[in-house]
């Protein structure tokens, strides 16, 4: 581990953060709460918002994909999305939303503004986002698919995009 450069749990905690948020919309399945803690740690998010009735740690099927992550990542329960929405919002945060609506932007053509904070909301595994929460978004983004499906993996859409804002976040950072 030495040789990997990991932080610890008090450095990770102290470390400057992703402008990130990631809230969870009503997610069922605690193995998808533990993998998305996993994500919010590899990319040093600023925090996980769950929401509705999404599992909060600790809980033996989160743990068992976050393996710890739930120790480092700063989490917060909201009981409702809209709720979160609106705090953030007031908070200064954009808001985004992963989710396949008329006038949704494919990632891939997505343009982070610079100098902002964003918090990002990803739906349940069946209803998506919930629809008192929409109209609050300033903008919905999608992941483009090829395939016979319509959607993809709720944790797997975490790292998709996560992955993508870090990118661009870090492109602002280094110019």
């Amino acid at each position: 581990m030495p040789e990997l450069k990991r932080l610890t749990i008090e450095e990770f905690k102290a470390a400057e953060k992703l402008p990130v948020v990631v809230i969870l919309d009503n997610i069922r399945s605690q193995n998808n709460i533990g993998s998305v803690f996993r994500t919010a740690d590899a990319f040093r998010l600023e925090s996980v918002y769950l929401c509705g009735i999404t599992a909060t740690p600790p809980h033996r099927e989160i743990h068992k994909t976050a393996l710890g992550a739930t120790d480092s990542v700063n989490w917060v329960y909201v009981p409702t999305t809209l709720a979160a929405v609106l705090a953030l919002r007031s908070s200064g945060y954009t808001i985004l939303a992963v989710e396949q609506t008329e006038g949704s932007t494919s990632l891939e053509n997505f343009h982070l503004p610079e100098g902002k904070k964003f918090a990002v909301i990803f739906g349940n595994e069946v209803n998506g986002i919930d629809d008192e929460a929409l109209p609050y978004v300033q903008e919905c983004i999608e992941i483009p698919q090829y395939g016979t499906k319509h959607s993809i993996n709720v944790s797997v859409a975490v790292g998709i995009v996560i992955w993508d804002l870090f990118g661009k976040l870090n492109n602002f950072q280094n110019k």
